[in-house]
């Protein structure tokens, strides 16, 4: 039986092929998927044809009342709270389902959805007690109240530990005083999950359950966004605020884990949000080529129209098999899955932009107009690579935490090293792993394997072998030479984050395929071995290319020009 600890990227990196993490790949239950037809049966009967409201809600940047109340009816509040409290009860891998279905229809909808369930009100299931759940969970099962997440500040957007928002104890209470920028929900919640300093021997930052009632608490105008224009985005302010020890939500210092966890476990969210428009951006690129005439012939005829679609149905298939491979190891107990979380929200949320992109320009014209849908799907997935850790900001945690392992390892051999005459057996014994391993680095011989892929995948399976070879020379070879300055090359670890994401997309592509061929045959899923023998050519290719520039790089140049783009304050050169 796997170790429900172990992490699938964590021992890549260490050069181990935990198989049984990815195998077999994850699917819906028989009765959730009997729950999700009808579900979404009932969700097209109430969206389809409702594309000229959501442009018009759009441009007032508002979702009337109205709609929703009908939110509320529909259930959509209630999807991932247990049905003892009168939700739905969806898994991580149903409820990432429901919402890619939502955003087919309109994004700012399923982000109102969505920020609710994934994390607004998601670390009352995780941390909250007994008494807190049968407090709130029933009122936010039905929407009476809805729930936002309160994190972010003006000083303090990836760098959480940087909130200024503090909660002081006075006796047995807290008060809590400070501003939260740009919550989603934030102007229509009545529940809301708020992060505070609160310096003490237990941890700096502690997570508090405030709910609008309580005297303080205050929310501000409508933020006027680039996207997702008609869901809520405000200032929630809380002055004064008094909170009880009932509040407290999880452990007193232990906030940052509490924050972590729910970005974590509800990235899966945000990933089926992002297939879903990929989705949609497939079929209106896909009806429009096949209906569009140029030089007397469909534009589907042309080669490069064809190269657009080939590109976005691999990266939608991959992006599925990753967000669904993340949310099946929810489902399953996994705890240690955090970097494999962020590689599903980096990756899923930049094939969304380079999906829509492509969608776009397939359309032409017509894309570029607001009459048709393409381009509020750009300005509303935009965010997707900014929002719950921007992209940038969690390529460093996934290169990292890679590092860190490594690092660690690395330093238990040093450690061996003076031990070997103390403990000899002990000493020698982590010294010739190593030695093991540095060895299958170089020569190949004794190297990690997967086993349990399809026979038919060798060809691709080899690709993953080999660049799972290149990853673990990549962590030892940056290590050694940068040693502790590491955390400071940002090209660097950028690089090793890039092959972290595309092998671990790749692994999950091959488990995908493996379980389609085995479910319905070879000649029934050649269309998915195409993708697969596709996107393995990709991977091989962006891995040899990030390996390559360990040493040979321009890395040096760009800072140089970086730098003076920044002293002089723009770009310093021109024609006249």
């Amino acid at each position: 039986m796997t170790d429900k600890n172990l992490s699938f990227m964590r021992s890549l990196c260490m050069g181990n092929i935990v198989e049984e993490i990815l195998f077999p790949f994850p699917k819906v239950s028989d009765n959730e998927r009997e729950l999700l037809k009808t579900t979404f049966d009932s969700i097209g009967s109430w969206l389809k044809g409702r594309e000229t409201e959501f442009r018009k809600w759009d441009k007032a940047g508002e979702l009337p009342k109205e709609f929703l109340d009908e939110m509320k009816q529909m259930g959509l509040f209630g999807f991932v709270i247990p049905e003892s409290f009168g939700g739905v009860g969806l898994s991580s891998t149903a409820y990432s389902r429901t919402i890619q279905e939502l955003c087919q229809y309109d994004g700012s909808v399923a982000i109102t959805a969505g920020a609710h369930s994934s994390i607004g009100m998601r670390g009352l299931l995780l941390f909250g007690t007994e008494a807190q759940k049968e407090k709130y969970l029933s009122k936010l099962a039905t929407g009476e109240m809805i729930a936002a997440f309160c994190l972010t500040e003006s000083t303090a957007g990836s760098d959480a530990a940087g909130i200024k928002t503090k909660a002081i104890k006075e006796g047995e209470d807290w008060v809590l005083t400070g501003e939260k920028i740009w919550i989603t929900n934030g102007g229509i919640a009545d529940f809301f999950t708020v992060f505070a300093k609160t310096d003490g021997p237990e941890g700096q930052m502690t997570a508090f359950i405030v709910t609008r009632d309580l005297p303080g608490v205050s929310s501000g105008p409508h933020e006027d966004k680039m996207g997702l224009r008609a869901s809520n985005t405000v200032t929630v302010s809380f002055d004064n605020v008094r909170l009880t020890k009932d509040h407290v939500l999880g452990e007193v210092g232990k906030g940052f884990k509490v924050a972590m966890k729910i970005l974590n476990v509800g990235r899966t969210g945000l990933g089926g949000g992002s297939i879903g428009a990929m989705k949609k951006s497939i079929r209106l690129a896909s009806q429009h080529a096949k209906t569009r005439q140029q030089f007397g012939k469909n534009i589907s005829d042309f080669g490069l129209i064809q190269q657009k679609l080939g590109h976005m149905v691999v990266e939608c298939y991959a992006s599925e098999a990753v967000v669904s491979m993340v949310a099946g190891l929810s489902d399953r107990g996994y705890q240690d899955y955090a970097v494999e979380a962020a590689i599903s929200k980096v990756f899923a949320t930049e094939c969304l932009w380079r999906t829509i992109d492509e969608s776009l320009q397939v359309a032409g014209g017509s894309g570029y107009m607001s009459e048709y849908p393409y381009e509020r799907i750009m300005r509303d997935c935009r965010i997707n690579r900014i929002f719950e850790g921007t992209n940038d900001i969690l390529r460093l945690f996934i290169a990292l935490t890679a590092m860190n392992d490594v690092g660690t390892h690395l330093k238990e051999v040093a450690q061996s090293l003076g031990s070997v005459l103390q403990e000899p057996i002990k000493g020698f014994g982590v010294l010739s792993e190593y030695a093991r391993k540095r060895v299958t680095y170089a020569t190949g011989i004794g190297k990690a394997t997967m086993t349990k892929a399809h026979p038919s995948l060798k060809e691709q399976v080899e690709v993953f072998e080999d660049c799972t070879k290149k990853l673990a020379s990549f962590v030892d070879k940056l290590l050694r030479k940068y040693g502790k300055n590491i955390v400071g090359k940002q090209f660097a670890t950028r690089r090793l984050a890039d092959i972290m994401i595309d092998l671990f997309a790749l692994a999950c592509v091959i488990s995908r395929v493996t379980a389609s061929i085995e479910e319905k045959g070879l000649e029934a899923s050649k269309k998915e071995h195409e993708i697969l023998q596709v996107f393995a050519g990709q991977v091989s290719r962006r891995v040899k290319s990030n390996f390559n520039k360990i040493d040979d790089n321009d890395d040096e140049q760009i800072i140089s020009l970086a730098l003076d783009a920044v002293e002089k304050e723009g770009y310093q050169w021109d024609t006249i």
